[in-house]
């Protein structure tokens, strides 16, 4: 194959590809083995079927590095695949050498099983006497693979392997018991054999891809759609930065204890969009589908890749703090208190657009602009988005101008940087005319409400509530009845039990007295109450208008709860 070439394919079978006298090997650094249940019962009815028909059944393609020359083959795609049809491969032999045992043609069938062995798994060590294998998986899965699989070898225990060789022997015990079912071969070792090398060798073709470098192999992979569980963004990466590090196994092995420690930290799940907002720092408009690609890009050898893991290091614990205000990672700032109740706030608003910019001024700034930082952000973020409902996605295009800005060294303070972003600063006349008529059902918003409500009463008393010492009270009920409803018009009643203007904390053991009371004695109880925004209801009568005037009231005090002074 020449150089120039991305690649060379074929269709093959299983027998071509495991019977050619080369050695698969699973690079160390791939996943683990994944296959479950539903992966070996559409294999096994798909092996069913072509027995059935004697037609031929594609199982996808597979995506080899090597050339023609090498003896040995790194799997980049397809060791799913082929460690199941090589356990299934195990399972039948095992059925052989039960029927040696059980001294049914035993000479035939001891020479069945050798062949066989020879054919598709590997021949024995003559030094060790034990079975070795074409095929080797990665790290993790390679030792149980070989001293148990190959051997035959029940494992002494079952609980205390890792998930993925659980699953290794759960899929040669699901095969061996599917293979039981099959009354009139599993008897005989010529039908056996058959169904081995006529069916599963023959029957099952694969597109054989085959690449020459590292590069040409992940372009492939990005495209592929293989058969069963298909690799993450996050598979995909780790699998080309591992790749950079073939030169050097201890840097290899140091790669790879940072990244366990990377994806330990903001959970493999999560990985993707990390390193969504970790590119967004220092690029316009990351997409979801680019990160392999902007990645590759830009690494291109073992010293790119370990700045790489390096850099999403640093900022790990960052990126799971923002979302924990109770994070250890935020007792080194000396105002613990109000950064975690910064921090809540973004999460309770779910500004998540923030985080490459956060990112960027974690980097740049000192904790103190840092901070000043979030209270900005947790700002721009109420008005924006909770109050006055405007579109998210300029958040994310303003919020991603600012990551490149203080990444580039161009912001260099928290003033700069609202100066950079003030277009998102909704006016202080539309946020009060948005909080003014602003509704929010306690059931779906609870927390919402709470912080409200406690946010409107430290500013009225001073006091700083726990946002779980209170109830939330509406003046009109829930479930109004006759009494209540007689002073709102008809169409009013669903609109004003969800405004602002109609809800207040109150204790919990008023709480529980008042119930749906008529207002005039619920008043007598707000009286009673600690929090002064309730003790401030003074209204005569409970209608529209009342919660209207409220609320009006609650919003021009909010003008000065939630601004920023530069």
């Amino acid at each position: 194959m020449a150089k120039n070439n991305l690649l060379d394919t074929r269709t093959a079978s299983f027998s071509e590809l495991i019977s050619n006298g080369r050695i698969y090997r699973v690079p160390t650094y791939q996943r683990d083995y994944s296959w479950r249940r539903d992966n070996w019962e559409d294999l096994w009815l798909d092996i069913l079927s072509s027995h059935d028909t004697g037609s031929s059944h594609y199982m996808g393609a597979i995506v080899l590095k090597g050339t023609k020359d090498e003896s040995a083959i790194t799997i980049i795609d397809g060791q799913q695949r082929l460690a199941t049809l090589s356990i299934l491969a195990i399972a039948i032999i095992e059925k052989i050498n039960d029927l040696v045992k059980r001294d049914i043609n035993p000479a035939e069938n001891q020479e069945r099983q050798g062949i066989l062995r020879r054919t598709y798994l590997g021949d024995k060590n003559p030094g060790s006497l034990r079975y070795s294998s074409k095929l080797f998986l990665n790290e993790n899965n390679d030792n149980f693979y070989q001293g148990n699989l190959i051997n035959l070898r029940s494992p002494k225990s079952l609980r205390k392997l890792r998930k993925s060789n659980q699953l290794l022997w759960e899929a040669f015990t699901y095969f061996s018991e599917k293979l039981d079912s099959l009354s009139e071969i599993v008897e005989s070792g010529l039908l056996l054999a058959d169904f081995l090398t006529q069916t599963i060798a023959q029957k099952l073709l694969f597109i054989q891809i085959n690449v020459e470098d590292e590069v040409n192999a992940y372009v492939v992979f990005e495209t592929l759609n293989s058969r069963g569980v298909e690799l993450s963004a996050t598979d995909l990466l780790k699998n080309y930065l591992f790749s950079q590090f073939e030169a050097s196994e201890d840097d290899l092995i140091a790669a790879q204890r940072e990244w366990q420690e990377i994806t330990r930290t903001v959970g493999l799940e999560k990985f993707p969009e990390f390193l969504k907002y970790f590119l967004s720092m220092t690029r316009k408009r990351v997409r979801s589908n680019q990160l392999f690609k902007l990645t590759k890009n830009e690494v291109k050898n073992a010293a790119q890749a370990f700045d790489l893991l390096e850099a999403l290091s640093n900022l790990s614990n960052l990126y799971v703090a923002l979302g924990n205000p109770n994070d250890n990672f935020w007792l080194d700032f000396s105002n613990v208190r109000t950064v975690r109740s910064y921090i809540g706030e973004l999460t309770l608003f779910r500004t998540k657009q923030a985080y490459p910019a956060l990112f960027a001024a974690y980097n740049a700034f000192d904790d103190k602009s840092f901070e000043k930082l979030l209270k900005v952000v947790t700002v721009l973020s109420f008005r924006y988005t909770v109050v006055s409902g405007l579109n998210p996605n300029d958040l994310e295009t303003h919020y991603n101008t600012l990551a490149t800005q203080i990444s580039a060294g161009k912001v260099k303070t928290p003033k700069a940087a609202f100066n950079l972003i003030s277009s998102l600063y909704v006016s202080d006349e539309k946020f009060y005319q948005d909080f003014s008529l602003l509704s929010v059902e306690n059931q779906k918003k609870k927390k919402l409400i709470q912080y409200i409500l406690k946010s409107l009463e430290k500013d009225k008393s001073g006091k700083d509530l726990q946002e779980d010492s209170f109830s939330i009270e509406h003046i009109l009920p829930q479930n109004p009845n006759e009494m209540w409803t007689q002073h709102f018009q008809n169409d009013e009643v669903d609109d004003a039990i969800y405004r602002l203007g109609n809800i207040t904390p109150l204790e919990q053991s008023l709480n529980g007295k008042i119930g749906t009371a008529p207002y005039q004695q619920k008043r007598a109880f707000y009286h009673q109450s600690a929090f002064e925004i309730t003790r401030d209801i003074k209204a005569e009568e409970w209608t529209m208008s009342s919660i209207v005037a409220r609320q009006e009231s609650m919003a021009e005090r909010a003008k000065h709860i939630w601004r920023i002074d530069y």
